[in-house]
């Protein structure tokens, strides 16, 4: 089961910036992200919400070799496969591209704009949905950014120790710059 966690940041960039630590990590095998959203709520407190996972793109791609396959299949029975695999593809990617833009995967749509509207001006946001992690080098690669936990699906238990770690990482930043 995936982990839920929305993390703010005091300006528009730093969501981008974490995403990306995030995406490195991931490529060390030490975190799984099944899905991610960067939300930024500009100076003039308009919303812009980015998906990680392109929809539409993605189901017009999958219609298109569904529908080239099974127009191929069709053309054979008319004896005009070629034409088969072109119209099929084109109706597979136009209803691939309509089915993308109806489905909601990973992290819900609805949550993400209504937390969205709670971002201060100036801000952003990382929602990311979890499947695995190595914690400890999450936190220590996410801790230089300041975040603030917005939500979790996180236990009770998790949630304080998530917030702890943080906090504690901050306190000794902190620290460090003032000496």
């Amino acid at each position: 089961m995936s982990d839920l966690v929305v993390l703010g940041f005091k300006n528009p960039f730093q969501a981008d910036e974490v995403l990306l630590t995030l995406r490195k990590l991931q490529q060390q095998h030490l975190l799984d992200l099944e899905d991610a959203v960067v939300v930024v709520r500009d100076a003039d407190g308009a919303v812009k919400i980015k998906q990680s996972q392109p929809l539409v793109a993605i189901g017009a791609a999958g219609g298109a070799v569904q529908g080239s396959f099974w127009g191929m299949l069709l053309g054979l029975l008319f004896l005009n496969p070629l034409a088969g695999a072109l119209i099929g593809a084109g109706v597979g990617a136009g209803t691939g591209a309509a089915s993308g833009a109806l489905i909601d995967i990973g992290i819900n749509d609805d949550f993400i704009a209504s937390t969205a509207q709670t971002l201060q001006p100036g801000t952003s946001a990382l929602f990311v949905l979890v499947r695995q992690a190595t914690p400890d080098r999450v936190i220590e690669a996410v801790k230089p950014f300041n975040p603030t936990i917005l939500h979790t699906s996180l236990t009770t238990k998790d949630e304080a120790e998530l917030r702890q770690a943080l906090a504690a990482k901050h306190e000794e930043a902190v620290q460090a710059l003032s000496k």
